[in-house]
């Protein structure tokens, strides 16, 4: 496989080139009605990305592969059968593993730490 391809890097540059607007829940307007202090102190561009799959990318009913192309160069850069990219951050993460390992019963032990990048030192 090809890892100098980025497919959803390249999806979002497609989607700034078209100056999409995507009609998505209030808070993914890629800074468009934000308040104006909030602006001045984290700046435009952290909102620029803000982009739910359905306003042009991927997403559960229409694909452009995108998702699909990105995890298979994942899986085979780490030598993986698969990979599944999360969204919703870590916490979503943890609880689909935690999910997968019990498969929805019994007890697991687990500090509640586990997901903090910056203590895995």
């Amino acid at each position: 496989m090809d890892q100098r391809k980025a497919p959803i890097l390249e999806a979002l540059a497609a989607y700034h080139q078209h100056d999409r607007y995507g009609y998505t829940p209030p808070g993914h307007r890629q800074g468009r009605g934000v308040d104006k202090r909030t602006l001045d102190v984290i700046g435009a561009d952290a909102f620029a990305n803000d982009i739910l799959a359905s306003a042009g990318l991927d997403d559960r009913s229409s694909s452009n592969g995108y998702l699909a192309e990105a995890q298979e160069l994942m899986a085979d850069a780490v030598g993986a059968e698969h990979a599944f990219f999360s969204t919703c951050g870590s916490s979503l993460s943890v609880k689909a593993a935690i999910l997968a390992v019990t498969r929805g019963t019994g007890d697991i032990l687990i500090g509640r730490d586990a997901h903090n990048p910056s203590l895995r030192d």
